[in-house]
């Protein structure tokens, strides 16, 4: 029935600076925009083959009785190498640590504040062998 995430939505109280960090830092494709009124409202970004960002402009009015996101999580090829690119952009990162699935991870802050988690997954990856985690936290 289901065949895959097709998009996850963030908000943002500034366009240009999620644009800047999304693409800019992170290196996301953008795929298309949304325009409400004559003005930019959002835009996809690609994050991969299929997979999908949405960010929509919001103001601090607008977001009283909306949902947010508590973290995503982004699959990196290399770690080590993302989390130099951040510094390098002066975002604050954590340090690289291997999860209870066996997976590496480290995580930052978008410029809105949401948590972004990126992994890098291992041939021991509770993701691949289905093993069942047993969390400390």
């Amino acid at each position: 029935m289901i065949k895959a995430l097709a998009h996850l939505c963030i908000f943002s109280s500034n366009l240009q600076r999620s644009r800047d960090f999304y693409c800019g830092v992170l290196g996301l494709e953008p795929h298309f925009e949304f325009h409400k009124e004559g003005k930019l409202f959002g835009f996809y970004l690609k994050v991969a083959p299929g997979q999908f960002m949405e960010i929509f402009s919001t103001d601090a009015a607008a977001e009283t009785g909306h949902q947010h996101i508590h973290h995503f999580c982004l699959e990196v090829e290399d770690l080590d190498a993302l989390r130099e690119r951040l510094s390098r952009h002066g975002v604050a990162v954590t340090p690289k640590k291997l999860g209870c699935d066996q997976t590496w991870q480290c995580w930052c802050k978008d410029p809105d504040g949401t948590d972004l988690e990126f992994q890098q997954y291992t041939p021991q990856s509770s993701q691949f062998t289905r093993t069942d985690c047993v969390v400390n936290w």
